[in-house]
């Protein structure tokens, strides 16, 4: 592929990088949201995500991960966080990755992708992987804007929806639990 062509996809992808939908005034992030409680273990999230991406069954190539930590009997499902400023993009040197202006989710340029596996030492929460096969990238693509691992989900421990009404429902539910009633938080003419 020629400097050229490589360049000018860069400048498009760099453009994208920070000006996505959801960044806009008024905009809604949806992401995948998680209920550690409601996890049951089946790994039929990643099952679902292996069967989406690849038509094919199995685990090793999911974009989601279920964690069980044995001595607490405790399953943990982990997803891509969708940073706003991702690691895993900026640290590619070929600009393979770049982000979906509409979901947010970061993309793969397969042609582009070297396999170095900057994007996986650059995630923090351990969220990008090699594909064992080919050895390119694998990071959560939202699956367009429909992930199929929420559609499988049983017990309703992943959800997609708006990142901001799970933390407003979490600041509710820790208001009752002290106490306090939430409406009170919500009226401006209640002075603490």
């Amino acid at each position: 592929m020629g400097a050229t062509v490589l360049e000018h996809r860069r400048v498009e992808r760099t453009a994208s990088r920070d000006d996505f939908e959801a960044d806009k005034p008024g905009g809604i992030v949806k992401r995948i949201l998680v209920r550690q409680d409601l996890c049951s273990g089946c790994r039929a999230c990643e099952v679902a995500c292996v069967a989406w991406h690849e038509g094919r069954f199995g685990t090793a190539t999911a974009r989601i991960r279920v964690t069980k930590i044995e001595p607490l009997g405790v399953d943990h499902p982990h997803v891509c966080r969708l940073c706003r400023r991702p690691p895993c993009l900026a640290a590619c040197p070929t600009g393979a990755l770049y982000k979906d202006e509409t979901t947010g989710a970061v993309l793969l340029d397969a042609d582009d992708c070297i396999g170095c596996s900057a994007c996986v030492d650059a995630c923090p929460f351990g969220m990008a992987a090699l594909h064992p096969e080919s050895g390119l990238a694998l990071i959560c693509d939202l699956c367009g804007g429909d992930p199929a691992c929420v559609k499988r989900c049983a017990t309703g421990a992943i959800l997609y929806g708006d990142a901001e009404a799970g933390a407003r429902a979490k600041r509710e539910k820790l208001a009752v639990s002290v106490g306090g009633h939430h409406e009170a938080y919500c009226d401006p003419e209640t002075r603490f």
